[in-house]
């Protein structure tokens, strides 16, 4: 029987730089680091043979993010003209007791935002912004 959703993983460009975003931004933690060269099972579980990889799990409470910087193959980026409606992964979601608190904190960090805070619906407030790579992540406080 499946027990529910695990982890959610990102492929990034530059493993320290997005541990560090994570980390100072949402205080998450690193639980893990690896490294999986040619010659180990993460290229059979891939369908890469011979990938090689840097992969860190960081933590905040139950959630986990497992991010990997491919050294071999090369990753590609994010198509410059990518919008949510575009299929598949659309953003990362963080819970939070002050949309608009955090809003201006991460603004002040030099965090890339796609709109100000908005009352989604009466008391749930939503902002999307930027990762590291492009990827998008969303702040909601309900």
């Amino acid at each position: 029987m499946i027990k529910g959703l695990e982890h959610t993983a990102l492929s990034v460009s530059d493993i320290d730089r997005s541990v560090a975003f994570y980390c100072e931004n949402f205080q998450m933690t690193v639980d893990r680091s690896m490294e999986c060269g040619a010659d180990t099972l993460l290229g059979k579980v891939t369908g890469m043979k011979g990938c090689v990889a840097r992969i860190v799990h960081l933590r905040k409470g139950s959630a986990m993010l497992e991010l990997f910087e491919y050294k071999f193959p090369e990753g590609r980026d994010i198509p410059g003209d990518f919008k949510q409606a575009d299929h598949g992964f659309t953003h990362l979601g963080f819970s939070s007791d002050d949309v608009r608190a955090d809003y201006r904190t991460l603004l002040g960090r030099g965090v890339r935002f796609i709109s100000e805070p908005v009352e989604f619906r009466p008391s749930v407030w939503v902002v999307y912004f930027y990762g590291p790579d492009g990827e998008v992540c969303e702040l909601r406080q309900s």
